[in-house]
């Protein structure tokens, strides 16, 4: 770490709630980190109820000029609010920034240099990311979850198209202007990392970096999407698939609206009956539906 008085170049931002089993590690996995910039870590405790907040006090006391803490007195995420850009993307100070979970944790000491390297060489990039990999109550997995999808970069058309795998833990971006004015339609998004990563493409394309050892994301009974079912997970992805084509049709971006709707529709007409969803689907996004079948009727009629 360099200076007091230099410039910060990195925001970590990390979200906990009820982690006294893992914060440590998470906070370890920043602190290890070797640059040669600055970097500060905002850790926000959501009103935990164990001693989380007690041993984010004890690394704030150790490095007062690295560590930024955030302490709710009652839990904001019952109360349907987004952490990340409700409280520590508006205060974030670095030109970059970099994401990780209480829960969960890096291993690359190395990992916050090559990325910001990264960026820094590729000014038409909006971000860089690479491997992670699982850890439940049977160890660690085989093989990291991107390596499932191909290990590769994304176009920013497919990062929009919400049809990039990348994940949040290591992922590294641009500190945008949209992170501080958030598009309202993430407050009723269920799946805050896909509409991320969304928004993040209208900037610019993803690049896989394999080079960095693979970050550990946690599966454990207070994970909130690793414990959700798999119904539950595809109700989550079609909640925010539906936002996301408000969200660009309120742009006036029919390119991205199109490709939205499309995708909708088809998710509508296959996952929906599958997952026995439609009613409650139905009931969540009534006038909306009605509105994509007529968009996606006429689109088609057009076509033919």
């Amino acid at each position: 770490m360099m200076d007091s008085d230099e410039e910060i170049m990195v925001s970590i931002c990390c979200a906990t709630y009820n982690h006294e089993n893992y914060i440590a590690d998470a906070i370890d996995g920043f602190l290890m980190q070797e640059t040669d910039f600055k970097y500060e870590i905002l850790v926000h405790d959501d009103a935990s109820t164990d001693k989380t907040a007690d041993i984010i006090k004890l690394y704030e006391k150790k490095y007062p000029d690295i560590i930024k803490p955030i302490y709710q007195t009652v839990n904001q995420y019952s109360r349907n609010v987004k952490i990340l850009p409700t409280f520590i993307y508006p205060i974030s100070k670095g030109k970059y920034i970099a994401i990780c979970e209480g829960d969960d944790y890096w291993t690359d000491p190395k990992k916050l240099q090559i990325q910001f390297e990264c960026l820094e060489k590729n000014s038409d990039a909006v971000c860089c990311f690479h491997d992670e990999i699982r850890l439940d109550y049977e160890g660690f997995s085989d093989q990291s979850r991107i390596a499932l999808n191909k290990k590769r970069s994304f176009t920013s058309t497919e990062m929009v198209g919400w049809q990039a795998k990348i994940f949040p833990l290591t992922v590294f971006f641009r500190n945008l202007e949209i992170l501080r004015n958030y598009p309202p339609e993430a407050s009723y998004v269920k799946n805050g990392d896909a509409f991320l990563v969304s928004i993040l493409g209208q900037y610019g394309h993803g690049i896989y970096l394999p080079m960095i050892k693979p970050s550990v994301y946690r599966v454990h009974e207070g994970g909130i999407w690793s414990m959700k079912s798999e119904r539950e997970q595809k109700f989550m992805r079609l909640n925010t698939a539906f936002w996301l084509a408000e969200y660009y049709s309120r742009l006036g971006n029919h390119k991205f609206e199109e490709k939205f709707r499309i995708r909708c529709f088809v998710m509508v007409i296959s996952d929906l009956l599958k997952y026995h969803l439609l009613l409650e689907f139905l009931r969540s996004f009534p006038q909306r539906f009605v509105k994509l079948c007529k968009s996606i009727s006429i689109r088609l009629l057009a076509k033919k």
